[in-house]
């Protein structure tokens, strides 16, 4: 399938969580006008450049998207109707967190166009959130998901595990319990440090103890358990759904194909006419960005055609994240890092499709740096 999605930046958040690394910005007060203008700007210009695609895919991102006006999500998602064809099942995503969004304010953005909704619900203990830095309780959480599926066709919400002195017996009860509340996707993602974040230093500095390497994989393998017995395998190394309930935005980035990105630091991903695949790179600074895009269409930072060897190793990367592998012409790897992959069990074939194993998922980063010449 010739995906094409749209990806749209929303830098905003009422705060920054101590783990986060994204392009999120705190901000008082935020001029709503000027940034629909803005990002309906952006988007005109971006359309230019992709004239005759079929849009299949658009992702609110953040940020916290939620905090958009419901009136910019609706006249962005109206001018893409206008500026591009659709697909006849168009997914629209829009991420929310349970602290920031109200029955109002869901009604509001589903009356908009969003068909599905991801929330940051991130921990299903009161005392864990506070760790996370997050503005909700677990009661905020659990009336915001029971909600959220009154509201739209399409739910899921994001759990952070492994965290520090969390045990598997915990962990095992906080997804079931998330399981039970009947998302049809769960993101599921292992706290990691990032330079640049609140925790780095507080870590470097023993404020706390993460997971050593075997505790975080038995804590994976256990999530891989749970999820699949419960009818919501992984379908990515993070990621788990009903079988046709997989998130279509980001099978685009992982299966490799074209997406625009707008707003903010925001990254696209383009092939022209002459096969080449291109890059763009939006300014990260909200109004940087936004003074740019007033003067000349687009916040563009920068932007490059990947040579043969950086597309396939984007799309190696990208594409073993995958349970169900991908379709590579094994020529083009190193064939003795492929080779040695499969003997040890790290890699198998199923058809013609190339798939990590399980114990090559939890070593996915050694596994690709083998596979690339």
């Amino acid at each position: 399938m010739d995906r094409f999605g749209i990806y749209l930046h929303w830098p905003f958040c009422i705060s920054k969580c101590p783990y986060c690394d994204f392009n999120s910005h705190v901000a008082e007060r935020i001029d709503q006008p000027a940034w629909r203008r803005a990002l309906l700007r952006e988007l005109e210009s971006g359309a230019e450049q992709t004239p005759g695609r079929t849009v299949t895919s658009v992702f609110f991102g953040g940020g916290t998207p939620s905090l958009m006006d419901p009136a910019t999500t609706g006249a962005l998602i109206e001018r893409i109707g206008q500026l591009w064809p659709v697909a006849d099942d168009l997914e629209i995503t829009l991420e929310a967190n349970p602290g920031t969004v109200d029955a109002e304010r869901f009604q509001d953005i589903r009356a908009a166009g969003v068909n599905r909704l991801s929330m940051g619900l991130q921990s299903l203990d009161d005392e864990q959130l506070r760790f996370l830095g997050r503005k909700h309780d677990v009661g905020q959480g659990v009336k915001a998901v029971e909600l959220a599926r009154r509201t739209f066709p399409r739910i899921s919400f994001d759990l952070i595990y492994a965290r520090p002195g969390q045990t598997l017996d915990q962990w095992r009860a906080e997804l079931e319990r998330a399981i039970s509340m009947a998302a049809d996707h769960l993101s599921l993602y292992q706290l990691t440090i990032e330079p640049g974040t609140a925790f780095h230093p507080m870590a470097a500095r023993g404020d706390f103890v993460m997971p050593d390497d075997d505790h975080s994989a038995a804590m994976f393998e256990l999530t891989q358990e749970v999820t699949a017995s419960a009818g919501l395998p992984a379908y990515e190394i993070s990621n788990h759904a009903k079988p046709g309930s997989e998130c279509r935005h980001n099978l685009v980035y992982w299966q490799g194909d074209d997406f625009l990105g707008i707003g903010p630091g925001a990254h696209g991903r383009l092939t022209g006419e002459d096969g080449v695949t291109r890059t763009h790179r939006r300014h990260r600074a909200p109004e940087i960005w936004r003074g740019r895009v007033e003067q000349k269409g687009d916040g563009t930072e920068d932007s490059q055609a990947l040579s043969p060897e950086e597309r396939l190793a984007e799309l190696v990367m990208m594409g073993l994240r995958l349970t169900e592998g991908m379709k590579i012409d094994s020529s083009a790897l190193s064939q003795q890092g492929l080779a040695d992959m499969l003997e040890e069990g790290f890699l198998r074939w199923n058809g013609d499709l190339l798939q990590a194993t399980p114990s090559g998922r939890l070593l996915l980063n050694r596994v690709i740096e083998k596979l690339l010449p």
